[in-house]
Formats: structure tokens, sequence, C-alpha cells
């Protein structure tokens, strides 16, 4: 038995059965676009820890950052001091916020965690109760969180009872709404985007009167759910919806936020302000730190003591977050990703259909280097067939959604050459998994 398997043994046997985990690779070192075995096997990922290393594994300029920001102050305690570390990233936010307007922030450490700060505020600021999420939506798995995520029943199932007040409305995911797939001619994107609205608005006349209901959450474009892409009438509808019935609007951005669909953030495409944003992953290359950012007049109705935690905006986070920033500065990774993403598209448009059987037809979908790819008119299974013939050939690819469903998250600083590579990688998984099919 090799030393690799020995320690994914060792692993497996003293660490939480309850992880998913998608390989039983044992990562020693990673760098740029590559991870590395402990027995020094070299790894294309492009999962880049689910949307998290933006700027590849362990920049330079953000590995500096935290060496120095540790030889200098681990943790300065939320609760007992301002410290000039998370100030200097407030600094470097604010002019990224979708509008100034979002300017008061709280840091937390996980996605999660962020999601509940943000409950936490609508419901306080409102003085109501209920939330409404979206069908495929992920927020989290936390107690909390766990009632908010609709996109899979493992992440919740077992573990009721849930939190109260939950409603969950369609998301426009338009190659899966029934009437699309009964007449795909007759049905468009903005129907399906209107469709969606109008069962909004009946849930808000039949199950959770706007009275009750304090936010909508939503994730601009959904990750977990399949990296879903609503039409642009949908977040429109939905910001009326809110105005209208005095209900806040709630973007989580953990994971389409910094730089991941071409802008800063996804709500961007689509020229809608939320009450609250959501933010975390890409925040700060890989170190645990997230945060929620809305209008001050909306924050500040929340008394001193009611938000914060031992290690919410850790020094260290914020540092690596700050330097993250001046990644997207200096090499321009927003101009870099619109460049790589018209490059996978292309390519994944001009190659994967030709691979295809009859009968099977695929969606490749996304904005930036947020791209998901549906296989539709194959057997369960045929996308993690794919992941697996794709670790053969040294490439990680994840899965996503109930459907048989890829998702791309390379690095918002993949090169020409790495996309190139990544695109082989993907094309020849795909053949490879058709001709298994074809065999079964």
């Amino acid at each position: 038995m090799s030393g690799v398997s020995k320690l994914a043994q060792f692993g497996k046997k003293h660490i939480a059965k309850g992880i998913g985990r998608s390989t039983e690779l044992v990562i020693d070192k990673a760098k740029g676009t590559y991870v590395y075995t402990a027995e020094g096997k070299k790894y294309l990922d492009l999962t880049t820890g689910i949307g998290v290393t933006n700027t590849g594994h362990c920049h330079p300029t953000v590995v500096k950052a935290v060496q120095e920001q540790a030889a200098n102050m681990s943790h300065g305690q939320v609760n007992i001091f301002y410290q000039k570390p998370m100030l200097d990233l407030i600094d470097g936010l604010l002019p990224r916020m979708p509008s100034p307007k979002l300017d008061t922030f709280f840091f937390w450490n996980s996605g999660s965690e962020a999601v509940e700060a943000a409950v936490k505020v609508a419901r306080h600021a409102t003085k109501k109760q209920n939330i409404i999420v979206f069908q495929g939506s992920y927020h989290g798995r936390t107690f909390g969180t766990m009632a908010l995520t609709t996109s899979k029943t493992i992440y919740s199932a077992g573990f009721s009872p849930l939190m109260p007040g939950v409603h969950v409305a369609p998301y426009p995911y338009f190659q899966q709404w029934s009437a699309h797939k009964a007449d795909p001619e007759k049905f468009s994107p903005e129907w399906c985007g209107e469709e969606a609205l109008h069962q909004l608005e009946l849930l808000l006349k039949q199950r959770s009167d706007p009275q009750d209901t304090a936010a909508i959450l939503i994730e601009p474009v959904q990750g977990e759910g399949g990296y879903v892409v609503p039409p642009k009438n949908f977040l429109d509808g939905l910001r009326k919806i809110c105005d209208k019935h005095d209900i806040l609007l709630i973007a989580d951005e953990v994971q389409s936020g910094f730089g991941r669909t071409g802008k800063m953030f996804a709500v961007e495409h689509f020229g809608v302000v939320p009450d609250i944003l959501v933010m975390a992953k890409g925040i700060a290359s890989g170190y645990p730190l997230s945060a929620i950012v809305s209008r001050k007049e909306i924050m500040d109705k929340q008394p001193p003591g009611s938000m914060g935690g031992t290690y919410s905006g850790n020094a260290i986070s914020c540092a690596a977050a700050k330097a993250t920033l001046q990644v997207f500065d200096d090499e321009k990774l927003l101009d870099n990703c619109n460049v790589r993403s018209e490059q996978f598209f292309k390519g994944l448009r001009e190659k994967l259909p030709a691979l295809l059987p009859e009968g099977v037809t695929v969606d490749i979908r996304g904005k930036g280097l947020m791209i998901g790819i549906e296989f539709m008119g194959v057997p369960y299974g045929f996308a993690n067939s794919i992941a697996a013939e794709a670790l053969k050939l040294d490439t990680i690819i994840l899965t996503t959604s109930i459907y048989e469903t890829l998702r791309l998250i390379p690095p918002l600083n993949i090169t020409k050459e790495e996309t190139d590579l990544a695109l082989e990688k993907v094309v020849a998984s795909v053949a490879a998994a058709v001709e298994n099919l074809k065999k079964a």
C-alpha cells in the first residue's frame, strides 16, 4: 500500500463520515492552477476549492500579506478592538460595491454564518419573521441555513425540526421547467422568469403575507443548484416586488461573487442592487472570511452586542482579502476572466455536442468562469462518470445539482494555455464517458 493510500485510509478512519468527498487524493501542495499529491503527482484543478481560490492557489501577493500579518498580529477580537486590517479591507471594498449605499459591513468566518447574519439583520430591521428562498438554492449547512437550502435533501435530511418561517418559491431554471420540456419552441427564458414571478406573487397571497415577510433570499446565479443563470426580467421583478411590499432583498453571492461571473458581483449583470449582499469564498483567496454589507440605516437598527463572534473578521484573513483585491487590480483579473470565459464557452460549444449520441443534448451555460454543463437524456451518474474519467487524466472537476451537471470553476487568472489544456481534458473526459455509455 502506497504512502498516499495509507494517509487516505488514516483520514477515512478519523475524519467524520458526514463529509462528502469527490476524490481520495491526499493533497500536500498547491500552486496556481495545480494541486500536488503527497507523492508529488500534479493535477489540473478546475475546482478552486469550490470557487474559493479565485486568485489561484498560494498567490505570492496573498502569501506575502499573510506572512507579514501573522508576524504582526494574528487576532484582534472584533468585540474588543477596531483592528487595522479590517478597516483597510473595508476601505478597499467600498468602491467595489454594486452601489455606494451598501456601506456598512459585518464580518464572520463562513458563507453559512454570513447568510445567518443577513437573516438576523433582516428580521431585526423589519420586525417580520418569514424568509422566502428559491427551489434549488444552497445557502449552507448550519442549523439555520439548512432550512434555507433546497438544492439537495442530503443537506438537511434527518436533522429536523429546522428553523421555521421559511417558504420556497420556484426559480426560473429554464431547462428543467416543465412547460419548456413539454414544448421547448414555445417558451423562452423570459417567459419562465415571468411565470416564476407570478408564482412568487401567489406565495405572498397564499402562504407568506408581505406583512410577515422579512426578506427574499436569492443566489443571483445558482451554485449548487446547477449554475443556473436567471433571465434579467426575473431579478428586475424581484426588486420591484420587494420595493412594493417593504421586503428586503438579500443577494447570496458566496459562490458568484468576487469576479467569478466576470463582474465583481453577479447582481451587476442584472443592474439590481440588493438591500443586503452576502459574500465569502473568493473574498480572501482561501482564508476563512465572510461578510455582509447593507445600508447603514438597516444595520444600525441592531443594538451593540447582538452581533459578533470570536473569530469574526480575523486579522490574517482580512489581510489576505485586502491582498486579494490588490491582485484583482494588478493583474486585471476581471478582464482575464471574461477573455478566458469566451475561450471556454467557444471551445465547449464547438466540441461537446458532436460527441454526444442521438437523443442526448447538452446545455452549456453560466457567466464568466462560473460554467455549468448539463447533459440531458443520459442515465443517472453520467456526470459523475465524466468526473471520474477526468481524474484519470489528472484533472479535477466537480458535479453539481440533482441533475447530470458538471461545473467548471478555474482560477480567474488561468492562462490561455491552461484553458486550452482544460478544454482538452474536459472534452476527452466526456468522450470517454460517452464510450462507456455506449458499451453499457
